[in-house]
């Protein structure tokens, strides 16, 4: 990154495809330098920093408890020990010792609890930038000369210039953007859907794209959000709380081949930890009538099961779903082929929860009577399911029959059950001739059918819902189709999250926010502008990947998609793609506080309470990141320079997802809200954004 002073400072960039460290080239800059560091000690110095990774580094959650617990149970396997001495004078030694450890422990306690209120406090947002295709811009009053305004900008050259390299356009004929009609000047249909970036223009015409939106976040399609998701799902959590109606993801399958390996002493405690503390956060984000998606392989399948029905409720697990992955292959005389993966499901509130029924039609019916062909479908089926009649004891009636007898539903064991159907809807089927009765010679039992006529559409439940919803090569093959290579290992099927999102959102497609947290090749995004094309529906998403794939797999794959759904060895073969206007950022992590947190010596206790002074916060004087804050004696105000915070912070974002306000309106030094209250940048209440610079 830089050399100053004889000091080195390396970038170290996190990878998903095998990118090397050039090593030859580092040490020719040396060499240029007048820098005398040989190849063996420069190895070591990168072994030095690669081994942190490899060890198991957490932070807990309650290190004063879990410290007291410890000693705790060493006392008292101590006192259980045959050999330990229990004179009066060794139990008074071990009451001091006691006394002694836990003002150790609460003194010490307080550091790892320092570090989780560093990784649970609100995060800045950084680098913000929106996607949004000429046709969105050009329904808005203004938007047609700001369109010509665009194309006139210097930075508009960088724009064509991705619009060819991501196979969107060969060239751009400026001359073909607009026609001119009775109505005056309108943009062409064959580049509606261009994407322009606001990263390649400066910041007055940023402010002239967004002041054409009247309700920002609300027209909004989007949030792609480049951060490790805990803190990324922490930070948003006031915003989007209860707001999100499916939650989908992938997350790695702890198979010690993927990304997240752990040592194996803690191997499945670390893995169902890490989606403990994410599935707490999540099922606050989720509304009533939201469901999750997980996809699962059977290392984890059975652990996760259990963790969903711990954090959800049992009585709000859904199913363990089956998808067919892989073409399966032979198995061995050890080993038995696995060709498909688990989707486990999970309510927020059952209760709550409507399922897009599944319809078929009837055909090929083997009866026939004055109204055409049919089919029998059992009526009893409650019964023969072992419903009981005590649970809906107005289903309980009898159906009088050809035979001069009368039917009630039974249970397998003979006891009372209850009909699918009110009795008011089975009598008029009776009435109308839609049931057949058919008794059996031997014992006389009859059983009751329905007629299903045929061409009649009814629901249906299918023996697998995720039938012909593709494989994962379908899933490679459309990262291929898009990007000329397989730029990403391991993508699902846009079909499978077709059917997966659809099936909650059916009834909520023009209000439903789909929520993925491990983003991976941004599917998830593909997913929902798939479906918002084919019924209308006005879907958002939100997407978090840690990932440098966030950058070159799912903000292009995004714009992509928005010009076209049809592309072959990264090229479009049409141009009828899906308007969209989304916003993508880069949140403040955990590592960047704790090095940019200013902490000082401190001097010595005061017992200035009733606490005692190993209790007390120890980080009570250090400034965090107040420093970046001056005092304004004059005008008796608290002046903050973000800039020596963090370059280029989001402070509407940032004030949105902190206050849970949707914003409406971004001006040139203020943010308007939904409630309509306004916060100018320059004159911030401190009580507003201390949480984000003092904890």
């Amino acid at each position: 990154k830089e050399i100053k002073d004889k000091e080195l400072t390396f970038n170290v960039l996190y990878s998903e495809r095998g990118r090397k460290t050039k090593t030859d080239e580092i040490l020719r800059t040396f060499k240029k330098k007048n820098i005398h560091l040989d190849e063996e000690r420069l190895l070591k110095i990168f072994k030095t920093y690669e081994k942190q990774n490899e060890v198991d580094y957490f932070i807990n959650k309650n290190a004063e408890q879990f410290l007291k617990e410890q000693f705790n149970l060493w006392l008292k396997n101590y006192l259980f020990d045959d050999e330990s001495d229990f004179s009066e004078k060794r139990l008074k030694q071990l009451k001091v010792l006691k006394e002694i450890a836990y003002k150790v422990i609460d003194f010490v306690a307080q550091f790892e609890d320092e570090l989780v209120k560093i990784w649970n406090k609100p995060k800045f947002v950084l680098n913000s930038n929106y996607v949004v295709t000429l046709n969105r811009i050009a329904k808005k009053e203004g938007g047609i000369e700001l369109i010509e305004k665009i194309v006139k900008h210097e930075g508009f050259e960088e724009q064509k210039k991705e619009w060819e390299d991501l196979g969107i356009l060969d060239e751009f004929n400026e001359n073909k953007l607009f026609i001119n009609t009775l109505n005056g000047k309108e943009l062409s249909k064959e580049y509606q859907f261009l994407p322009i970036d606001t990263k390649y223009f400066d910041e007055d015409i940023k402010l002239e794209l967004l002041s054409l939106f009247d309700d920002l976040d609300n027209e909004l399609d989007g949030w792609l959000i480049h951060s490790e998701n805990y803190q990324a799902l922490k930070t948003i959590l006031p915003k989007f709380r209860e707001k999100v109606q499916t939650i989908y993801i992938d997350p790695p399958y702890n198979t010690g081949s993927d990304e997240f390996v752990y040592k194996d002493r803690f191997r499945h405690s670390s893995w169902l930890t890490m989606m403990e503390n994410r599935l707490e956060l999540v099922k606050e984000l989720m509304s009533d009538q939201a469901a999750l998606f997980v996809h699962i392989d059977e290392n984890e399948q059975p652990r996760l099961r259990v963790l969903l029905e711990d954090v959800f409720n049992p009585e709000n697990y859904l199913a363990p779903m089956i998808w067919i992955a892989r073409a399966g292959k032979g198995g061995t005389g050890t080993k038995i082929q696995i060709s498909h993966e688990h989707i486990e499901v999970v309510a927020k509130n059952i209760t709550q929860l409507s399922l897009k029924p599944v319809e078929r039609v009837v055909e090929d019916c083997p009866y026939e009577d004055e109204k055409g062909p049919y089919k029998r479908e059992l009526l009893r089926q409650w019964g023969e399911q072992g419903a009981r009649r005590e649970d809906r004891p107005s289903l309980y009636f009898p159906i009088p029959t050809p035979f001069g007898k009368e039917v009630y539903p039974k249970r397998p064991d003979g006891t009372d059950g209850r009909w699918r159907f009110s009795k008011q809807k089975v009598m008029k089927m009776l009435e109308e001739g839609d049931l057949d009765f058919v008794e059996d010679e031997e014992t006389g039992e009859i059983t009751v059918y329905r007629k299903i006529r045929e061409g009649q559409k009814v629901i249906s439940v299918p023996g697998n819902i995720l039938d012909n919803v593709g494989s994962s090569a379908d899933g490679t093959k459309t990262i291929k189709a898009l990007f000329g290579e397989k730029v990403y290992d391991t993508a699902k099927p846009v079909s499978l999250g077709e059917r997966l999102v659809e099936l909650v959102t059916w009834q909520l497609s023009d209000e439903a926010v789909i929520l993925d947290f491990f983003a991976g090749s941004g599917t998830t995004a593909h997913t929902v502008m798939k479906l918002n094309k084919e019924d209308g529906g006005k879907r958002k998403f939100i997407l978090v990947e840690m990932a440098d794939y966030f950058d070159t797999v799912i903000i292009p794959r995004i714009k992509k998609v928005a010009y076209s759904f049809n592309w072959k060895d990264g090229k479009s073969q049409d141009n009828d793609g899906i308007g969209i206007f989304f916003k993508y950022y880069y949140l403040e992590q955990y590592e960047q506080t704790l090095k940019r947190a200013v902490y000082k010596e401190s001097h010595p206790f005061v017992d200035f309470d009733d606490k005692s002074i190993y209790q007390q916060y120890v980080f009570m004087k250090d400034l965090k990141l107040l420093d970046a804050m001056k005092l304004d004696y004059e005008n008796n105000k608290v002046r903050i320079n973000f800039d020596e915070i963090y370059p280029n912070i989001d402070l509407a974002e940032t004030l949105s997802n902190l206050t849970g306000k949707a914003i409406k309106k971004i001006e040139r030094n203020a943010v308007v809200f939904e409630d309509g209250s306004k916060v100018n940048f320059d004159n911030i209440d401190f009580n507003l954004i201390k949480p984000l610079i003092w904890w």
